[in-house]
């Protein structure tokens, strides 16, 4: 294989399969992206056997062909170099030479026949979406979903789309089962005929994860997502981004969340924010634990640990219920508040052990549950 390629275009193919690639090693070959030099560009794969992305970039094939190198080592070698072209050459025994100008690095590189194959994939039944629509749901959502949870469901996004003759709708929900998001929106016009089509699917963390890199970087074209029995495709410019889907049952979200009409406060979210911040350097470290008063008009946060000392801060709401104290994990509450816009929120609670409603005026399909905890 001989490729000619820009250093920034092969740079940005690189950067993007950074988070695909397999880091704890379980095949070594897992750790290696596939750079394959076709008749129309240089394509690089990336997989970690549940997430594969592929993209194809433009370059000067000399010699069609492909390796597997190191993808952290390529990526960390054209990093440091200069602007301008950069020659890949891999030999039989796969070894891979980079030139660029008076630079010259040797790479060790595996077969590219001993890659994974990423699965086949049909052009047909993919969904338009608005990007900036599906990157504002995963943002929203995607801060609640579990983390290596012991519940191996939890550690990934519910994504339920909902095509009809009017519009199409996206639905995201996240939770670990302390929090819960919940983000909704349209994000497209008419698709369907006939009735409305709705698909379920639950995708891991990760894939929602590079997905929201793929449409932070903008760019033209609208993404296309669609789901296939275990499969979730997603493709934007000349890239192509897969993931297995995860198997199981989601819980009942709709369950936890509360109906309207329990005790409501509103307050402002960016001086709750700067306040919680303030009170929880003296929480406990664990819990964060903050103890949250409402009463007529007011808000008030306390927390204390017996080594440091207490905090106490009062911000004026609109209340006029009966007084009302719980206590929240403060970290949970700021997550929230860092993904809402508005400037004021509403928070709603029936009894000090209840879940709490969190919600904005401004963002009706946007609602978030935290469960309060005994202080």
């Amino acid at each position: 294989m001989k490729v000619r390629i820009g250093r920034d275009e092969l740079l940005t193919g690189l950067q993007r399969v950074q988070g695909v690639v397999e880091k704890r090693n379980t095949m070594p070959i897992l750790s290696n992206i596939l750079l394959e030099a076709k008749q129309d560009g240089a394509e690089i794969v990336a997989t970690d056997l549940e997430i594969g992305m592929r993209g194809l970039y433009k370059a000067t094939v000399v010699k069609a062909g492909g390796v597997t190198v190191s993808a952290r080592k390529l990526y960390e070698i054209i990093k440091e170099l200069p602007d301008g072209e950069i020659e890949l050459t891999s030999g039989d025994n796969n070894w891979t030479t980079i030139q660029a100008g008076k630079s010259q690095f040797k790479i060790v590189g595996l077969p590219s026949s001993d890659y994974p194959a990423l699965p086949a994939i049909e052009r047909e039944g993919l969904t338009p979406l608005s990007g900036a629509g599906l990157l504002e749901l995963i943002r929203k959502t995607l801060f609640a979903a579990g983390d290596n949870d012991a519940r191996y469901i939890l550690n990934g996004l519910l994504v339920t789309l909902v095509v009809s003759d009017k519009k199409t709708t996206l639905r995201l929900v996240g939770t670990d089962g302390h929090r819960l998001a919940v983000a909704e929106q349209e994000v497209g016009k008419a698709g369907a005929k006939g009735g409305p089509q709705e698909m379920k699917a639950i995708i891991p963390k990760k894939a929602a994860q590079e997905m929201r890199r793929l449409l932070e970087e903008g760019g033209d074209g609208e993404p296309l997502i669609g789901f296939t029995k275990n499969l979730m495709i997603f493709r934007k410019s000349g890239l192509l981004l897969t993931s297995r889907l995860m198997e199981g049952n989601y819980p009942n979200y709709q369950q936890v969340i509360p109906k309207e009409g329990g005790k409501k406060i509103s307050v402002n979210r960016l001086e709750l924010e700067s306040a919680l911040r303030r009170v929880s350097v003296l929480s406990k470290d664990k819990a964060n634990a903050v103890k949250v008063s409402f009463s007529t008009g007011k808000m008030t946060l306390f927390s204390s640990n017996p080594d440091y000392g207490e905090a106490t801060e009062e911000l004026s709401a609109q209340y006029d219920g009966e007084a009302l104290q719980t206590g929240f994990n403060a970290r949970y509450l700021l997550d929230v508040f860092s993904v809402m816009d508005g400037e004021s929120i509403s928070l709603q609670m029936e009894t000090p052990l209840s879940p709490c409603l969190i919600r904005e005026p401004d963002s009706p399909g946007f609602k978030c549950v935290v469960m309060p905890i005994k202080i």
